[in-house]
């Protein structure tokens, strides 16, 4: 239920690479579920951070033989193309975690002033166990994707193995800053806290990412989030886009599975693309073939010409609009569109931005 706004976080990209389907997907669910809320009368505000601050970037940087920020800046470039290209809208607020280094720092010396947090060996850690309670896992399964995510639970300086750096001291081949506990550069699941809480404050409305996302990173980010600031729950809500895979494997650079975005739009009209994303319920998983997409481009061919029909159609607009209220039931919506015709398709063609 919202009044009149709603604050909507979206957790960005690492921009190492180019921008794959699996990465779209998120981003496209997201900018439909802000034009559906406009829909109703409520303004979404947005975020959408940049994770330019990482292990893995660093190490991308290095092998291109570019400094880790001028490398972001161009996988940044590459990726505002291609949202673009998919008629994803601007957001307002597009945080870059190099930027927010202090507002970690003050981060850390609140978790460590509550006693969420302890200093060791330069590094400031927070304890992991309110993450793993409010995520449901079972301590094994949290090691598992722990070490899976960089988590590095082996660290010997560390309390306990589930325990993360909101601090993490300083590296040779990594960028640094000073800190009351040396130089060092800010955690992942830190960086992402920080960059909420000072766009939001204590709270979203909803927080969005991948479905991948949601232990450890979403998990821990919240813990910090609610540790700091004494406010629970940090979101209202959650919007887990379900992972692309591709032949039963999700799609990832490592797997060499990856179907770019560009290349989709190159031969195909984005608005099928587009549509194959949205054509489905947006926390399940699901795998791309080519087929998808031609059936795709079919179906918005069907909506298109239902467009053109003229006939009395008020009912038919607030059931369309009734189901994207209902979890923002695309599938349906569409459906009752391309047999209804007339106003009730060309309002989902506008709100569903495949125009």
């Amino acid at each position: 239920m919202f009044l009149d706004r709603a604050r909507i976080y979206t957790c960005g990209i690492t921009p190492y690479d180019v921008t794959h389907l699996g990465h779209a997907a998120t981003f496209v669910w997201v900018d439909a579920l802000a034009r559906t809320l406009r829909l109703f009368g409520v303004e979404p505000e947005t975020c959408r951070n940049v994770t330019d601050v990482d292990d893995v970037l660093d190490e991308a940087a290095h092998r291109a033989g570019e400094p880790y920020d001028a490398f972001a800046a161009a996988g940044q470039y590459y990726f505002d193309r291609d949202m673009a290209a998919l008629n994803v809208r601007d957001v307002q607020h597009e945080p870059r975690a190099r930027r927010y280094v202090d507002q970690v720092i003050r981060l850390a010396g609140g978790l460590l002033a509550g006693g969420a947090a302890y200093v060791r060996d330069g590094s400031v850690y927070f304890r992991g166990e309110p993450a793993i309670r409010g995520s449901g896992l079972g301590r094994d399964a949290a090691l598992r994707l722990s070490v899976e995510y960089g988590g590095r639970p082996d660290d010997p300086a560390k309390d306990d193995p589930l325990d993360v750096a909101v601090w993490q001291a300083g590296e040779p081949g990594h960028p640094a800053w000073d800190s009351p506990w040396g130089r060092g550069r800010p955690g992942w699941h830190a960086e992402c806290a920080a960059m909420a809480l000072s766009v939001f404050g204590a709270a979203v409305d909803v927080h969005a990412g991948g479905a991948d996302l949601r232990f450890p990173h979403h998990a821990y980010q919240a813990a910090m989030v609610e540790a700091f600031t004494g406010v629970r729950p940090y979101a209202r809500a959650w919007l887990h886009a379900g992972t692309v895979r591709v032949g039963g494997a999700k799609m990832a650079k490592s797997a060499g599975n990856l179907v770019l975005v560009r290349d989709l739009v190159d031969g195909h009209p984005a608005a099928a693309v587009r549509l194959m994303i949205l054509d489905r319920p947006w926390g399940k998983d699901w795998d791309y073939s080519p087929a998808l997409l031609d059936q795709a481009g079919a179906r918005l061919e069907e909506l298109y010409r239902a467009a053109g029909r003229t006939r009395p159609a008020a009912a038919a607009v607030a059931e369309t609009s009734r189901l994207l209220a209902a979890d923002l039931n695309v599938s349906a919506a569409v459906d009752v569109a391309i047999e209804e015709g007339g106003a009730a398709a060309r309002s989902v063609i506008a709100v569903l931005g495949l125009n």
